[in-house]
C-alpha cells in the first residue's frame, strides 16, 4: 500500500496508522499527512506549538480534558500511544469524514466539517479574528478571517506535488 510519509516512521507506527484509518473508514494518508502538518514533519508525541497544543495531531486543553488526559501526560507517552489517543480524539467525527480536508477540519475546526467553502471558522465565543490571528498559515488573502476554501487550500499546497490530485479527492 502506497501511503505517504511512510518513510518517515516506524513500520509498528505505520501499521497503527493503518488499523486506525481502517477502524474509521478513512484513508491511512489522510491521518499521516495531518500528523505530518500538525507536527511540523516530526510525527513526535512531544512537539508543542507556541500556542500549547502538543502532540501528533496538536491536541488542545479542551481536546485532551474530553480524552480525560493531561497534555503533559500526552506528551509524555510514545508516537505510538499516543495514537490510541487521536483514534478516541477522531471517532466522534467518524461519520462525517469524507475526505483528507475533512479529516484536517476536525482536527482545526470541527463545526466547519462539510461547510461550503466559504464557510468562515468562528464561533460566538471565538471571533474569526482570533482564529485567523493564531493560525494566520490559513488566512491566505489575509482578511482576519479564514475560510473552509483557504483551510482546503493551505493543506492541498502543503502536499508534496505528486499526492495533491490524489488526495484532493473524497474517499481514495
Amino acid at each position: 500500500m502506497n501511503i505517504i510519509y511512510k518513510e518517515k516512521v516506524s513500520r509498528s507506527f505505520l501499521n497503527k496508522v493503518i488499523s486506525i484509518s481502517k477502524k474509521l473508514n478513512f484513508n491511512p494518508s489522510w491521518l499521516m499527512a495531518v500528523m505530518h502538518f500538525e507536527s511540523a514533519g516530526t510525527f513526535s508525541a512531544s512537539i508543542t506549538n507556541r500556542l500549547g497544543y502538543t502532540g501528533l495531531i496538536q491536541f488542545g486543553k479542551e481536546a485532551a480534558i474530553d480524552l480525560n488526559i493531561t497534555l503533559e501526560k500526552l506528551s509524555k507517552m510514545s508516537e505510538i500511544d499516543q495514537l490510541d489517543y487521536v483514534y478516541r480524539y477522531y471517532l466522534p467525527y467518524k461519520s462525517k469524514i469524507k475526505s483528507y480536508v475533512d479529516l484536517y477540519l476536525a482536527t482545526l475546526f470541527p463545526v466547519s466539517i462539510g461547510k461550503n467553502s466559504n464557510y468562515v471558522l468562528q464561533t460566538k465565543e471565538i471571533s474569526a479574528y482570533r482564529i485567523a490571528s493564531a493560525n494566520p498559515i490559513f488566512d491566505l488573502n489575509n482578511d482576519d478571517k479564514i475560510t473552509v476554501g483557504e483551510v482546503e487550500k493551505r493543506m492541498i499546497l502543503q502536499l508534496p506535488i505528486n499526492w495533491r490530485n490524489a488526495l484532493k479527492k473524497k474517499q481514495l
